[in-house]
């Protein structure tokens, strides 16, 4: 069969190459994969991974043989695939712990943009109750942060999203975004304190959002993708009142619990998925320049034909 895999040369980040069918264990089913999601994350860092290893977490498709342990979803169950690995392939073996069934009304390929993106946000944000508290969504426009936006809004909250550039904040206050700020020089003067910072871009933002935090407030840290060092002024770690915050995240436990939520919320009409580029995954090389470029606002959905 088909597949991406690990690519360590200049021509990489991956490569199609032909492998070996996946052989499921009994406690897993077997999926074919119709679309597939890239993330940054896992292109930037390739050397992290095999050369010539089936890359990917996310994905979605159609089960075609269920686990024969009986567990998980039977066959042709329409689900999405979540942070589970060698997902980039025609066909993949995934324990039903990191399949969420796909409800009908939900496109396969929406329901394929999740995965991190949709999972990381969510996750951070059950962590406190954020009914009218102010959140700050950094790094807005991308495909965490617009399914971050919209998550706070959903539970409550006053979200301010901060986005680069004027062009980059189309469309968020429609996702419910009650600020959009687009230079950091904004954060500063709007005067705001924020009970919940959810950091997607590292760098010097994380210090001047540390300013900008509430007493008992929280930043969490889920990306870096300005790919800069954060350093704080003299005496800016230091400050009296209940205890600020700054969090990592590294969660990487089954995602199909929060898979089956969040799908929920799309079949409901409460949640849509940021798909910001769309296309075959033939051209997956052109699609990882654009992400690489910053030119995808939202997430990247590629169809496996």
């Amino acid at each position: 069969m088909r597949a991406l895999v690990v690519d360590h040369s200049e021509a990489g980040p991956v490569r199609f190459a032909d492998v070996d069918e996946p052989v499921p264990s009994a406690g897993e089913a077997l999926v074919e994969i119709r679309h597939i999601c890239l993330n940054s994350g896992e292109l930037n860092y390739v050397d992290q991974w095999p050369a010539g290893a089936v890359h990917g977490h996310d994905a979605a498709g159609v089960v075609v043989r269920a686990a024969s342990d009986g567990s998980g979803p039977p066959e042709g169950t329409r689900v999405a695939v979540g942070m589970a690995p060698h997902a980039w392939a025609e066909r993949v073996a995934v324990s039903p712990a990191s399949l969420g069934t796909v409800p009908e009304g939900v496109d396969l390929a929406d329901a394929a943009a999740l995965g991190i993106a949709g999972v990381t946000p969510f996750r951070v944000l059950r962590t406190r109750s954020l009914l009218a508290r102010n959140v700050l969504i950094t790094g807005a426009s991308g495909g965490v942060g617009h399914f971050a936006v919209q998550l706070a809004a959903l539970a409550g909250a006053r979200v301010t999203a901060l986005v680069g550039s004027p062009e980059r904040a189309a469309g968020l206050r429609e996702l419910g975004a009650d600020k959009v700020l687009t230079d950091l020089t904004d954060l500063a003067e709007t005067g705001d304190r924020f009970d919940l910072v959810l950091d997607t871009v590292g760098g010097p933002l994380v210090a001047q959002a540390w300013s900008s935090l509430a007493e008992g407030g929280t930043i969490h840290l889920v990306g870096y993708s300005s790919g800069q060092e954060t350093t704080f002024p003299s005496g800016d770690l230091f400050g009296f009142g209940e205890p600020r915050s700054i969090a990592t995240y590294g969660d990487m436990t089954p995602t199909g619990g929060e898979l089956t939520d969040l799908l929920g919320l799309m079949a409901a009409g409460r949640l849509s998925a940021p798909v910001g580029l769309r296309g075959d995954w033939h051209d997956v090389g052109d699609a990882v320049q654009a992400l690489f470029a910053r030119k995808v606002h939202g997430k990247v959905v590629l169809d496996v034909s």
